[in-house]
């Protein structure tokens, strides 16, 4: 586990592109933390650095959006705040083996779709508005199962 203060929506689009750097076929990303705390916004930075093709907006209104590359596997971004369980996240027939896929509002949702994942929750000031502009958010970083328990990359995130 490592934490981190993130100061900038663009220091968390910067985080964005490190955690992207390490991500390979088949990885899921869980994104926790609550509305505005800056999801999409790190998910926007694992989309410049993998080179999709079209902006990375929140799949809030069709759960998840598919992204093309111009090389490699397609980044699938989930909103999973209306779903209930594992089993609706499944439903959605995303081909976890050949994409990479984050999912946003996924806590709990895991089960039976992966035995490891990159668990990021991010926390923004407490009694802050979703309106307020630039207030630094506190992230923790947690890799679960073999593929993630090497974290010494995210040193160089820091900045």
């Amino acid at each position: 586990m490592t934490d981190l203060i993130i100061p900038t929506p663009e220091a968390m689009e910067g985080l964005g592109a490190a955690i992207a750097r390490q991500l390979r076929t088949g990885d899921l990303v869980l994104l926790n933390g609550e509305l505005g705390a800056g999801k999409t916004t790190l998910t926007r930075g694992i989309g410049a650095e993998l080179g999709v093709r079209g902006a990375v907006t929140s799949p809030t209104f069709v759960l998840a959006r598919t992204h093309p590359r111009q090389s490699g596997v397609p980044l699938v971004h989930v909103d999973a705040y209306r779903l209930a369980s594992a089993l609706e996240l499944d439903d959605l027939d995303i081909d976890f083996e050949e994409s990479i896929v984050v999912v946003e509002w996924g806590a709990g949702l895991l089960d039976g779709i992966t035995e490891t994942w990159l668990e990021v929750d991010i926390v923004r000031p407490s009694g802050a508005s979703v309106e307020t502009e630039i207030e630094p958010r506190s992230v923790t970083i947690t890799g679960h199962g073999d593929r993630w328990q090497d974290l010494g990359w995210v040193g160089a995130a820091r900045n």
